[in-house]
């Protein structure tokens, strides 16, 4: 079978945030010499503690901006014990955001990380667009109507749902692989609507590194250095675009320093990389001896092997989701978007998964399962490959 569209993007709904473990390294290596920014800014996050996070907020403290956070404290809530924390919950309880506005408080920026349904950002946009003078939300490339073709960019048509559907969506247990996309379009709306000409809209890809849960670009560096026979997908040719979450929170902060308003594709690398790119890259990271063996799609399509859920990453290019590792990122560079090595990526992400408990190690909650990949890769040297 294929991974649909559907189920490409209910992956990623069920992907969930980020636990606090195996952060150190990732924290030391963003935390050196950060310079000051020209202007210091007062910026609320309405969450702040979840994968692109932690690495956005420290590093707009270390650029010397006053940050409050706003969330329930269940995720992470360890974290930055300096900071002012706002309590509250996005489905039903803003309270705490409301008494604030009602003092006379005001901010320079809000950072919405969290909102997945548009009355989220409908109350939270509405209720401070006069008490902030920028809004940056966190979309999706899956806001997106089709991403069936290769290019692209933030001028696309995005995705519709009907009226009526959308007050069913009351709480993210709602949320769909079919209604998640128009929801995040919906949101987006909301934003601008509040902050008409001082809305931030991103749409970030599939978000990589030290702190990712889904273990979806985690399954590549761990199965390759485990080494052996390693199964790959498709033509070593096929693109894939990921992003590293340092990269995407510590950009966030430059955009609303500078001022910047509009849509972005959040998405990376700076230019176009393979499968083979990003898996030799993976190898040059260890000296286990390995051996990659390569299936092409309708073999594994043949055999339920599924791209995205077990050959993560990666999508075939001539599949209804074909344009998904293809999207245009001109804009955002332009903007101020940068990258860093894929090693480095990589080395982090490994670190973080091996401090995870060895009971999470042993349910991956994605990628190929060894006796899948073990009995698809007999079958396919069977055939004379």
């Amino acid at each position: 079978m294929t991974t649909s569209r559907r189920d490409f993007v209910q992956l990623s709904v069920l992907a969930g945030g980020a636990v606090g473990l195996g952060l150190a390294r990732a924290a030391a290596a963003d935390n050196q010499k950060t310079a000051p920014a020209a202007k210091s800014l007062k910026i609320l996050v309405l969450g702040g503690t979840g994968l692109i996070g932690p690495p956005m907020v420290r590093y707009a403290i270390d650029r010397g901006h006053t940050i409050t956070l706003f969330n329930r404290g269940k995720t992470n809530s360890h974290l930055f014990p300096e900071l002012e924390k706002l309590r509250g919950d996005r489905n039903d309880d803003l309270g705490s955001i409301e008494a604030e506005v009602a003092k006379g408080r005001t901010w320079d920026v809000v950072i919405d990380n969290t909102a997945s349904i548009p009355r989220w950002v409908e109350e939270s946009a509405g209720l401070l667009k006069s008490s902030a003078n920028l809004y940056l939300y966190t979309s999706s490339i899956s806001a997106y109507g089709s991403i069936a073709e290769p290019g692209t960019d933030e001028d696309t048509p995005v995705a519709t749902i009907a009226p009526e559907e959308v007050p069913k969506v009351k709480t993210t247990k709602d949320i769909t692989g079919e209604n998640y996309g128009p929801l995040k379009a919906l949101c987006e709306n909301a934003a601008r609507e509040a902050f008409p000409d001082h809305a931030i809209v991103v749409r970030p890809g599939l978000i990589v590194g030290p702190g990712d849960y889904s273990d979806r670009f985690t399954y590549w560096p761990v199965r390759i250095h485990r080494g052996g026979e390693v199964m790959a997908p498709g033509n070593p040719t096929d693109p894939v675009q990921f992003i590293d979450c340092r990269d995407l929170g510590e950009w966030y902060i430059r955009l609303v320093e500078s001022g910047a308003i509009g849509t972005y594709n959040g998405t990376g690398p700076a230019s176009r990389m393979s499968i083979a790119g990003m898996l030799y890259g993976i190898r040059a990271t260890t000296a286990t001896e390995i051996e990659f063996t390569w299936v092409d799609a309708g073999f594994l399509e043949e055999h339920e092997v599924q791209a995205w859920a077990h050959m993560t990453v990666w999508v075939p290019p001539e599949s209804e989701d074909g344009g998904l590792a293809q999207v245009k990122i001109d804009r955002a560079k332009d903007a101020g978007l940068t990258f860093r090595p894929l090693d480095e990526t990589v080395r982090d992400t490994l670190e973080y998964w091996r401090s995870l408990p060895v009971e999470r190690r042993t349910k991956p909650r994605a990628g190929c399962p060894a006796e899948l990949e073990t009995k698809t890769l007999a079958a396919w040297h069977a055939k004379g490959n």
